[in-house]
């Protein structure tokens, strides 16, 4: 399969499959537990169902919607997502630039695999994702580095006090740098393309962390253990007011679920919240981002921007997610998979085949127009 011939995120999967060794590949495809919440995330989509009107004249459609302060051109972006060169060697610049294209936010992590520095003279909007350290220092170096380098927005994630149990990370043994055992050694041997890009380009690095940790960072250790070991679990709400305070920019709760943490968000201030599971990558059992939607909006709608993050493969979803009130949708798969597939050709061709898909819809929906999405368009099983 090439990429011209990925028409959907499920066919970036396939290519995706193919072209990462084992441990790389079901770390992006992998979630916690037995993966229920995972394939809820996606599933509840399809519980709901859209309502057409015809006759409406929709021959010029307006994706465009504004959420973090920002006008973007479509009412979806890309989520942050962590050790991006792991994936292709492109990295965190592949879906930069793949975003430039389109007028997106997209997402840097605190455990990006470039220097923020590179991503300073990209014209779309940026959003970092800030996970709180038990080092305030490493804290407030990467807040520090976001004031001086163009970020739009901090995204505190707050749904990882502790790792959650990714049983496919254990049994294929994957770390961050990958290491290399008897286990391992021949999904590595039998991708030599990715192999090969691996070792003889850039040294893969976490910049954001190379001064804050004793060995470098060329220690191995899985992203559960980054999360349980490095990650301040005595986080609060008076932390999290008082990063939005040093901030001083938009900010945004990334990984509310429940009616009263979102009421709390609007409380301290917060300019938006994430309505996310992690990817289903922490507590298995948890709903949904979507099955959660109704509840939350009906709280702080009007009050808060409201992004439903994660399961969405289709334009439908979105469109499903902005009817029932969010203001945007974001996800890490769907365009994960395409940077695994074939780096910034990739994302460009997953954001185009997204975007393509939200404006034939809304077409068919009989809206040019994302505030025209409304529940009424909306039946449930």
């Amino acid at each position: 399969m090439k990429i011209s011939s990925c028409n959907n995120v499920n066919d970036f999967r396939e290519l995706a499959r193919k072209n990462l060794p084992s441990p790389i590949f079901h770390y992006i495809d992998g979630a916690a537990d037995d993966e229920v919440t995972y394939k809820r995330n996606t599933a509840a989509y399809d519980d709901c169902f859209l309502v057409p009107s015809v006759l409406r004249s929709v021959e010029t459609v307006d994706l465009g919607t504004k959420i973090l302060g920002k006008k973007i051109s479509l009412p979806f972006f890309l989520s942050p997502t962590a050790l991006q060169r792991l994936f292709h060697h492109e990295g965190e610049m592949a879906v930069a630039k793949a975003a430039q294209k389109f007028n997106t936010f997209f997402g840097i992590s605190s455990l990006s695999t470039i220097p923020i520095e590179e991503i300073k003279s990209i014209s779309s909007p940026k959003i970092f994702q800030l996970y709180f350290h038990k080092d305030k220092g490493l804290t407030n170096s990467m807040i520090d580095k976001c004031k001086s380098n163009n970020i739009d927005a901090i995204a505190l994630t707050v749904d990882t006090i502790t790792g959650g149990n990714r049983e496919r990370d254990i049994r294929t043994g994957f770390t961050s740098p990958p290491r290399l055992t008897l286990k391992s050694f021949l999904s590595f041997m039998f991708k030599p393309k990715w192999t090969l890009n691996y070792i003889f380009r850039k040294k893969f690095d976490l910049p954001f962390l190379s001064d804050f940790i004793k060995e470098g960072t060329d220690i191995k250790i899985s992203v559960s253990d980054y999360f349980s070991n490095m990650l301040d679990q005595n986080m609060s709400w008076k932390d999290a007011e008082n990063i939005k305070k040093k901030w001083g920019g938009t900010f945004c709760l990334k990984g509310i679920m429940s009616q009263e943490d979102a009421k709390k968000a609007v409380d301290i201030g917060a300019d938006a919240i994430m309505i996310s599971n992690h990817g289903g990558r922490q507590l298995d059992g948890s709903r949904s981002p979507f099955d959660q939607l109704d509840e939350i909006i009906d709280a702080v709608g009007g009050k808060i921007d409201i992004i439903c993050d994660g399961g969405i493969r289709r334009g439908s979803h979105i469109l499903k997610a902005l009817s029932k009130g969010a203001n945007a949708c974001s996800g890490g798969r769907l365009y994960l998979y395409a940077l695994a597939s074939g780096g910034q050709v990739g994302v460009t061709k997953a954001i185009e085949n997204l975007k393509n898909e939200v404006e034939r819809d809304m077409k068919l929906m009989g809206v040019t127009k994302i505030n025209q999405l409304n529940r009424s368009n909306l039946r449930f099983k």
